[in-house]
């Protein structure tokens, strides 16, 4: 691996790692002109831990090179206009206007700072910025998502994916720790790459669950069928799921006097278990009425520890609202009829 201290003496290396500014506020936060895009020599110097001085003799020495990469001198017209953009910014008290200015652009900086040689922050630049080349340049291309084909979206999505996982968001952190300024700014930008990123992953996992084979897809007419069930049917159907997800001594005792209560049992941890089964036609709606009459026979007559309404149709607002309340799991058309393709319900499990 290269020394850091090859970058003081070959342009041509400075110059092959020139768009690798992020590494100055890796190692320390450098501060800018209200500009984003600019700092002073003070400013400079600040940063490197050195004289003012010591910067202007390196800017001499280096003058070709260092305004090639940003370095420029203003002065008249173009030093009054800077200083009216930027004069919210500290660029020193003077008791006579000044008759030029030196400014440098994020290039110029890491430029100095591989020319620089007595600062421990300049070095720290130059072995960070030699120990993030060494890494490209060994490290094996990853090829691994491309293995097993695939449609072209696909292959982006994950290539993004991996971009914002493994490029992104460590670059976020690094620029977090060291940021003082625009930290809360930063965290924001994080948080919101990160979103991206999940939301990037769920959308895949749904299109593979779309397009591909899916083996806990209902069977075709499942609902269907049940929406020709007659009410009996449809409370043993209720009771074979039940059952199926362990749950013991199951009685379906719906019909007269069954006090507002289809099925009673144990679910597979012995609690004391109530399921209300209502076939309706799936325009229809539970209501709030219905979830009340269910919530005093669960829960007064029966002492119900776990308590089901199922339904073929969706349930109100209101409804949810009380079952919520009450405790009470609501089991409408979507989730019965994952139930029905073998999910278990985790209020049996």
């Amino acid at each position: 691996m290269i020394n850091e201290s090859a970058l003081l003496e070959s342009k041509t290396l400075r110059d092959s790692v020139l768009e690798r500014t992020d590494v100055l506020d890796r190692v320390k936060a450098l501060s800018l002109l209200p500009d984003g895009m600019h700092v002073t020599t003070a400013m400079v110097a600040a940063y490197f831990g050195v004289t003012v001085e010591v910067i202007r003799q390196l800017s001499k020495r280096h003058r070709d090179e260092l305004e090639t990469n940003g370095m420029a001198v203003l002065r008249g017209a173009d030093l009054r206009k800077f200083e009216s953009d930027n004069v919210s910014l500290s660029l020193g008290s003077y008791p006579q206007a000044r008759r030029s200015l030196t400014i440098y652009s994020r290039r110029a900086v890491l430029t100095i700072a591989m020319l620089l040689r007595d600062s421990e922050v300049a070095r720290q630049v130059r072995t960070y910025l030699l120990d993030m080349e060494y890494l490209v340049r060994t490290r094996p291309v990853d090829n691994s998502i491309h293995a097993d084909g695939g449609s072209l979206d696909d292959r982006i999505d994950q290539r993004i994916t991996h971009i914002l996982g493994k490029t992104v968001v460590p670059m976020f952190n690094a620029l977090i720790e060291t940021s003082g300024e625009h930290r809360k700014e930063l965290i924001a930008l994080r948080t919101g790459v990160q979103r991206i990123e999940r939301r990037l992953h769920q959308h895949h996992a749904r299109l593979q669950r779309l397009e591909g084979v899916r083996d806990d897809r209902p069977a075709v007419g499942v609902m269907a069928a049940m929406d020709a069930m007659n009410g009996r049917t449809f409370e043993q159907h209720v009771g074979k799921l039940l059952r199926r997800d362990g749950c013991t001594n199951v009685v379906v005792q719906g019909g007269h006097g069954d006090r507002g209560v289809d099925i009673i049992g144990l679910t597979a941890d012995g609690r004391r278990l109530v399921v209300q089964c209502k076939r309706f036609a799936p325009y229809l709606s539970i209501t709030s009425p219905d979830v009340q009459k269910f919530v005093g026979a669960a829960k007064v007559l029966y002492s119900a520890e776990a308590a089901l309404f199922v339904a073929t149709c969706p349930f109100t607002p209101e409804a949810l609202h009380i079952a919520v309340e009450a405790g009470i799991t609501v089991v409408h058309r979507g989730v019965l009829e994952e139930w029905s393709a073998g999910e278990p319900l985790r209020v049996l499990e």
